[in-house]
């Protein structure tokens, strides 16, 4: 007989909670995430658990869950709240989804302190940026004069990033510049990153961050682009194999 499988780690994933049309059912209220999120965690080895949001939410809350959890994503989707980071809105900003910013920068807070292994996706960056005290840059087209990063709506784009020599994310995709998938209009404003546990870890050729890591032990990454909606496996792999690891680690010291 052969050995043991090792445990799936259980890993979960930040939603929507929004309306939806399911005939006949109309405007239902539903739990919505994408789901190629879920193919390539489970593609991976990992099994998942979406965790729907709530407006009520703190990080006591987001502690217990994370507790019970391997690993984190948050996943992509709205504008943060300007006012989560002392801004006014700008005026292409999306309207606030108040329960998603209030649980996952919990979420984001909590898995720190736990240091618990995490993937930030597109929106997912920008709130781990949020939560550590930085702020976002409202509307990226602005600042560069062009629009690839989100040209058309409702169909993602591909531009290059570019990991920073040296950093996790270029011992994990190497250096040279990676054709991704791409669909934001905001991104981290990289000077006020400054003291607050990350640092950029690769960039569009224009000046726009296109990732950040915590340099600390673990795995703690943030990417401004779409890797669920592309064909590289390889971040949700390494998250899957940190949440792995923790898992083991925890199973033989208790």
């Amino acid at each position: 007989m052969g050995g043991t499988r090792p445990a799936r780690p259980v890993i979960g994933v930040s939603c929507y909670v929004e309306d939806v049309d399911r005939r006949p059912w109309v405007a239902q209220r539903s739990a919505v995430l994408p789901h190629r999120y879920v193919e390539q965690l489970e593609r991976a080895g990992a099994v998942v658990v979406v965790l729907p949001p709530r407006s009520d939410a703190d990080e006591a809350m987001a502690l217990e869950v994370l507790e019970r959890l391997d690993a984190v994503v948050i996943a992509g989707g709205a504008d943060v709240a300007a006012d989560r980071y002392g801004a006014d809105p700008h005026p292409t900003s999306q309207s606030p989804r108040p329960d998603r910013d209030a649980w996952e920068l919990a979420l984001c807070r909590a898995s720190a302190t736990l240091e618990l292994p995490a993937l930030g996706i597109c929106r997912g960056m920008q709130v781990m940026a949020v939560a550590a005290g930085a702020r976002l840059e409202q509307h990226v087209p602005d600042r560069v004069g062009h629009d690839s990063h989100c040209p058309r709506p409702g169909e993602y784009a591909s531009h290059h990033a570019t990991p920073v020599e040296g950093s996790r994310l270029a011992d994990l995709l190497g250096t040279d510049p990676l054709q991704v998938p791409t669909y934001h209009h905001q991104a981290v404003v990289p000077e006020t990153l400054d003291g607050s546990g990350w640092v950029p870890s690769a960039w569009h050729e224009d000046g726009t961050l296109e990732a950040m890591e915590d340099p600390s032990p673990g795995f703690r990454v943030a990417v401004q682009w779409h890797p669920e909606a592309g064909d590289d496996p390889r971040l949700f792999e390494a998250l899957v194999e940190a949440a792995r690891r923790r898992r083991a680690d925890a199973r033989s010291t208790s």
